[in-house]
């Protein structure tokens, strides 16, 4: 698939934002595969949805959930669930990235602090869901943590697509201290977001905030393109 681009209000032209359906193998994702490999794993995901991950939650904030346990509904647990599982594909990249040592200067801080905030979502969202959190699936991110520009290009796709994932399931939420909770994780999603446009663009291309709004994404369209990637086993 080849990016269009677009042209702000004086007429000039903006770069394509690379969300993860134009994800680019060649530089982003090194040899990943096609198509997922294992439909077992790609059910989980179907089951579980994939919403967003990537932030720190404040405080008080996994209280504000905890509080909403108790009443919550059906649909609620299918988003947690949702976030959950694309928490765990976050925060084992970053994880990996930091392990491998291949990261320097202000991506390896971004891959550290990312990576512990990562860590606490997982963490805040199992002990919200308890026994009906989904087991966290295997992953294969087919090299990408192995230079740091494939890291620093996959992880923007990633933060990028977190925010539009959030975005696009945010109207589906019943609980209200779960509406908040979500808010939280997406702006602060959002801010990784501008952080890794800000460490590749260097003050140029890809700016940190591309365009005045931000176009939401289905559960359908996340789920096809993250098993486009390979990276769930």
């Amino acid at each position: 698939m080849t990016p269009q681009t677009s042209t702000d209000p004086d007429g000039r032209a903006t770069p394509p934002d690379p969300t993860i359906d134009r994800f680019d193998r060649g530089e982003a994702a090194a040899e990943a595969t096609a198509a997922l490999r294992g439909t077992t794993r790609g059910e989980l995901f179907r089951r579980a949805g994939l919403l967003v991950g990537g932030g720190a939650i404040a405080a008080g904030v996994p209280l504000a959930i905890a509080d909403a346990q108790g009443g919550l509904s059906k649909r609620d647990v299918e988003i947690l669930n949702y976030a959950l599982t694309l928490e765990y594909l976050e925060a084992a990249f970053y994880a990996e990235a930091v392990d491998r040592g291949k990261l320097h200067g202000e991506a390896q801080r971004f891959a550290s602090v990312v990576a512990q905030h990562e860590a606490a979502h997982v963490q805040a969202l199992k002990k919200v869901l308890g026994g009906k959190a989904v087991k966290a699936p295997k992953f294969d991110f087919q090299g990408t943590t192995g230079s740091q520009k494939s890291f620093l290009a996959t992880a923007q796709v990633l933060e990028d697509t977190g925010v539009s994932a959030y975005q696009g399931q945010a109207p589906r939420i019943k609980s209200d201290a779960v509406l908040a909770s979500a808010g939280s994780i997406l702006a602060v999603e959002a801010r990784h977001a501008a952080w890794v446009r800000d460490i590749i663009g260097g003050g140029g291309d890809p700016v940190p905030a591309p365009s005045a709004f931000n176009e939401p994404k289905t559960m359908d369209q996340v789920l096809a393109a993250v098993k486009k990637t390979g990276f769930l086993q």
